[in-house]
């Protein structure tokens, strides 16, 4: 292949050096970095341009992968919300392009649903660990659920269905203090549910309907 910048230079002998027969002999000059770069009449030029744009490509499609082995390694463990995911994300020093496009995708397949992670967790906090509105409202606002998830999440809480809860918990909670007399069994069991978010009135309700019932089964409050 012969490249433009290939000029022939004129080539000067030694005194009595003779020059060899045939056609001149000339030193071909170096090619061009364009030309240098190409190896056939088909390859074209290669511009620091596009090397950038590939490096950068490169880049991205790399962090684009670590935020969703990240993402998806915190999912399995445990349902999380929205901004919890965030956060994991933000641990990891991931930029704020590439974790917004991570946490719209997890959207988009499902992953994360602020909403039904929040009516799942009232129906668990309510049963296993008998949470009141006021608590449930408490472990939502921790688990960093939108507000609006929460606000939905909490009319779920029937007033009917929590007084039950609070009477069975109070019910349960004074056959332990059978040996207290009734105003410090009284402060302790208002105390008690009053820590899992009930509201005055229920745990007054609650209370007064657990010691109640022991009076009516003969059990002595001293």
């Amino acid at each position: 292949m012969t490249y433009p910048e290939e000029r022939l230079a004129p080539v000067t002998y030694l005194p009595g050096a003779r020059p060899p027969e045939g056609p001149p002999v000339a030193a071909a000059q170096p090619r061009s970095a364009e030309f240098r770069t190409a190896e056939s009449d088909h390859d074209e030029p290669v511009s620091l341009r596009d090397v950038v744009a590939d490096a950068v490509e490169r880049d991205t499609e790399r962090a684009r992968k670590r935020a969703e082995n990240v993402a998806l390694h915190a999912l399995t463990r445990r349902g999380m919300s929205r901004r919890e995911v965030e956060r994991t994300l933000r641990a990891r020093e991931l930029d704020e392009e590439t974790i917004e496009a991570e946490l719209e995708r997890l959207e988009g397949v499902g992953l994360i649903d602020d909403t039904a992670l929040a009516q799942d967790l009232v129906g668990r906090l309510q049963e296993r660990k008998g949470l009141g509105r006021q608590g449930v409202a408490a472990e939502l606002t921790r688990r960093l659920l939108s507000p609006a998830a929460i606000e939905y999440a909490l009319e779920l809480v029937e007033s009917s269905d929590e007084l039950a809860r609070a009477k069975e918990l109070a019910e349960a909670r004074a056959r332990q203090l059978r040996s207290y007399d009734r105003e410090t069994a009284v402060r302790r069991l208002s105390g008690y549910l009053a820590r899992r978010g009930y509201d005055g009135g229920t745990v007054r309700a609650a209370v007064a309907h657990a010691l109640s019932e022991r009076s009516a089964s003969s059990v002595r409050f001293r």
